[in-house]
């Protein structure tokens, strides 16, 4: 599951009730923290996009799964423009790619302990939790593949380094829950 500063359940209830409760969760938050609302009511992807834009925090995305939306806010970043569309690249292109190129740049922004269990040899792995820290370490011009378990980390990922000047950053998706080919251990 992603690391975010907090995880809002709103499952089950409707409108207004998700962006009353996730109003009160965001204050209580640091700016720059990030905010999952999980939610079952439909409407409530519009309803949280126009109450982020309108009270200054930045909606960095939906993803579903199972049935439940998960949303994504950041506190506080609507001074920041962000791309809420990071390209895609399907896993069996890539896998196409890497065969072709085993050099790529590709960043694992799984937790350490998910990395160290199985990666993508060589991957390097900078935790979604750390990639504003650690982001120094990638080069701006290089084209760098994230991936995660699911796609659901390594899109934000991706937001956070293009917001901050990443020019060719591609979510791999659906991430290792399908990756059926060579993998190594950490220290392997």
């Amino acid at each position: 599951m992603i690391e975010t500063a907090n995880v809002l359940d709103a499952k089950g209830l409707a409108c207004p009730m998700p962006i009353v409760r996730t109003r009160k969760a965001m204050q209580d938050l640091s700016a720059g923290d990030i905010l999952e609302i999980l939610a079952t009511d439909k409407g409530s992807t519009a309803d949280i996009k126009a109450w982020a834009a309108n009270s200054g925090h930045a909606y960095l995305g939906t993803e579903t799964e199972d049935g439940v939306l998960h949303h994504f806010l950041k506190k506080d970043g609507a001074n920041v423009e962000v791309k809420q569309d990071i390209p895609v690249m399907e896993l069996d292109a890539f896998t196409k790619k890497l065969e072709q190129n085993p050099a790529l740049t590709i960043i694992d922004v799984r937790e350490p302990e998910e990395f160290n269990e199985a990666h993508i040899p060589g991957a390097q792995n900078i935790a979604l939790g750390d990639i504003e820290s650690r982001m120094n370490e990638l080069d701006k011009n290089d084209t760098l593949y994230l991936i995660c378990q699911t796609g659901r980390r390594s899109g934000i990922a991706g937001i956070q380094l293009e917001e901050n000047g990443f020019k060719h950053v591609y979510n791999v998706v659906p991430g290792m829950t399908e990756w059926k080919r060579k993998t190594e251990k950490r220290g392997n």
